[in-house]
């Protein structure tokens, strides 16, 4: 859970620079002016993980093309832990006007990590990470979480993608004004942008518990189909989105083991209008399922061909069962169900605050009740998924800060209580 709490501190932090752009869109005021924007500060916090850390991020939004951005961290804390990080998003790949690239790379070493997988001497007949399995069934681990992915993406010449591959949208204190990419027809030859996808990866998790010892290392390709429907990427009031995955990891490389897993995602989102109190309402609905058909779980409990605990079937943490640790549920199969309703009222009380809103340039809050539902299981079986499903519930408070949606969901469940803080609206992240 430390891991959980530094990334999404970390993600918070400056992230927030690499979701101006995702979708090939440039965003401008009423003005139609559009202006890179660059960050460069130092920061310090404290948890659990790094103890008292101080760490410097830089990100320049607009460069080296203007739908592009670059994003750059390191930190280090007093109890050992240290992390660096990089990121590009949206690179126009040359030669091609339709491809573009994703790239992220960390490397990091983190000291007691609670990472649920099986080991505990105090649990010897049950495996760390199924449904029904304890709460403490983890193990705290020092260690290095090393990956890089490489996400290429092809917008297909179809629907809002057809005749203008790098859009403009015109925002007026956060709300979009004009150029909506999706939600005006389900035909995705009329509304939308279609992408095909391809991302290799390589993840390496260390293990290093005093009863657990080991490397966790995967590489693979991911392939997918990705509809975005949505009038707004950064916050949609209207439309849908669509995505169908197949991960493979062939065992090539030094693999800790082969696995396949299929996953799929659809949201849906309906606006409710303006009202007196507020000039958004929105709700907004997610199904998510995922199934791992090589997983295979031995008579002695061991799992081969099965997916990491981060790669597979898996609940908790910052996307999905918010009010549970990170990576707190995985298996063979998994399903997902969320409704959010989203509120932006037109009170915004950092408009008294001019001197901290040079700084922030917080547009919007928005206020936002959810719940959530979900179950890993050992087999995809519509029976066995809805029987004793997982349960999260809570509030969220988010804002619009520069031209960025960054959030603070704080969440229940039956295991505790739960605040992870991100950038970007959950679902089809």
């Amino acid at each position: 859970m430390q891991r959980q709490v530094v990334q999404g501190f970390f993600f918070f932090l400056i992230l927030i620079y690499g979701n101006l752009t995702y979708g090939q869109s440039i965003t401008v005021g009423p003005d139609g002016k559009f202006e890179e924007q660059v960050i460069s500060v130092p920061y310090a916090f404290y948890n659990d993980s790094f103890g008292f850390a101080g760490a410097y991020a830089y990100a320049v939004n607009g460069w080296p093309q203007k739908q592009s951005a670059l994003i750059a961290t390191a930190m280090v804390g007093t109890q050992g832990s240290a992390m660096g990080f990089i990121m590009g998003r949206d690179l126009q790949m040359p030669f091609t006007q339709r491809l573009f690239l994703d790239a992220i790379v960390q490397a990091g070493y983190f000291q007691e990590a609670e990472i649920y997988t099986s080991g505990n001497p105090d649990f010897p007949d049950e495996r760390a990470g199924s449904n029904d399995s304890d709460k403490d069934n983890y193990v705290e681990s020092d260690g290095w979480d090393n990956f890089f992915r490489l996400r290429f993406k092809y917008l297909l010449p179809i629907g809002h993608g057809k005749d203008e591959i790098i859009t403009t949208q015109v925002v007026d204190r956060g709300m979009l004004v004009d150029g909506a990419t999706g939600g005006e027809s389900w035909n995705p030859f009329v509304s939308g942008r279609t992408y095909f996808e391809m991302k290799p990866f390589y993840r390496l998790q260390q293990v290093d518990s005093d009863d657990v010892q080991e490397d966790v290392k995967t590489n693979g390709l991911e392939l997918s189909l990705f509809r975005d429907n949505r009038d707004f990427k950064l916050n949609p009031s209207k439309g849908s989105a669509l995505r169908l995955k197949f991960n493979r990891d062939f065992g090539w490389f030094d693999s800790s083991d082969s696995w396949t897993v299929v996953d799929a995602e659809f949201t849906k989102y309906f606006s409710l209008g303006e009202s007196g109190w507020f000039r958004q309402q929105v709700l907004a609905f997610d199904f998510w399922t995922a199934y791992s058909p090589t997983w295979n779980e031995k008579s002695n409990g061991n799992i081969e061909n099965g997916a990491p605990s981060f790669a597979g079937a898996t609940l908790g943490g910052l996307w999905r069962l918010r009010g549970y640790p990170s990576q707190r549920f995985s298996d063979k199969a998994a399903i997902y169900y969320a409704a959010e309703m989203r509120f932006i009222p037109r009170w915004n009380p950092f408009d008294g605050w001019p001197w901290l809103q040079q700084y922030l340039g917080i547009q919007w809050l928005q206020f936002v009740p959810f719940v959530e539902i979900g179950r890993v299981a050992p087999e995809w079986n519509v029976d066995d998924l809805h029987e004793d499903m997982k349960w999260s519930g809570g509030l969220g408070v988010r804002f619009w800060a520069k031209g960025i949606v960054a959030r603070i969901d704080s969440a229940v469940s039956d295991e505790g209580f739960g605040v992870q803080m991100m950038v970007a609206q959950p679902f089809q992240f």
